[in-house]
């Protein structure tokens, strides 16, 4: 299977599907952390290339409800609406099997998309005993079944300190729902 991994720096969710036997690319406009098939460069220009899977994670920064309190103390209005439309692209993308994979949004935001999440996992669900609400949009996959329920259950995303690089750390996506990923709709 084609797999498109867009908005993916890391490389773990396109390494997954690698070690699963596909043909597995990221695209980001930064360049990859890891070796291995990754264009740098717009996910909208690659869109149409064949893909038979693709799975999104676009910037979330003001989409999310955690930054809800900005948009107006900001005037990050038009910053949100142009974010809305770039997850709009991605979900009406010609691949016939879509996830796209953001936090909780809020209200402005989901009523700009006009679609609400298919379902919200969590990285306890995967084997990490950690807390952050994930929501996916899917589009012609199923649910996404919970592998390895652990306790332990932390907010370290939440908590993690100020910094240059916490945006980073805190848009990895966790190895166990990768590797998840990987398993269940890579198998379809």
């Amino acid at each position: 299977m084609r797999v498109l991994v867009g908005c993916e720096y890391s490389g773990t969710v396109r390494d997954a599907f690698i070690k699963a036997g596909h043909d597995a690319w990221s695209c980001d406009i930064l360049p990859t952390e890891k070796p291995g098939p990754h264009i740098q460069g717009n996910l909208l220009e690659i869109i149409y290339d064949g893909w038979d899977l693709m799975i999104a994670h676009p910037p979330c920064t003001r989409i999310c409800n955690s930054g809800v309190c900005w948009l107006s103390k900001r005037n990050l209005w038009a910053e949100m609406e142009n974010a809305c439309k770039f997850f709009l692209a991605i979900l009406d993308a010609p691949i016939n099997k879509i996830c796209i994979e953001n936090p909780i949004p809020h209200k402005y935001a989901l009523k700009e998309i006009g679609q609400k999440y298919t379902q919200i996992i969590q990285p306890w669900q995967f084997g990490h005993g950690e807390t952050k609400a994930t929501c996916l949009w899917l589009k012609n996959l199923p649910l996404l079944v919970p592998t390895n329920i652990v306790e332990g259950r932390e907010q370290r995303i939440h908590k993690m300190p100020p910094g240059p690089n916490r945006w980073k750390e805190r848009s990895r996506t966790f190895q166990g729902i990768a590797d998840a990923m990987a398993s269940q709709w890579g198998a379809l």
